[in-house]
């Protein structure tokens, strides 16, 4: 059982929504997002909406290392 289904909260700083996804912090480092993300450790907790802006973000990056290795 992990912590997410544990019931851990959001770690967006002024967020207490119940966390959906975890996401390494690299990962989330690497994106520039609008949103501080507090704590410590390899994971970061994202609530439903804070998953979704890394989502679209991360596609974003994803979509532009694809054509830049098939050009």
């Amino acid at each position: 059982m992990g912590r997410v289904k544990k019931g851990v909260k959001c770690s967006v700083i002024g967020c207490g929504k119940e966390a959906v996804r975890s996401v390494s912090r690299q990962a989330l480092a690497s994106l520039s997002l609008s949103f501080d993300v507090g704590g410590s450790g390899r994971r970061v907790y994202l609530c439903e909406e804070h998953y979704k802006a890394y989502k679209k973000a991360a596609k974003k990056i994803k979509r532009m290392e694809k054509w830049r290795w098939m050009a």
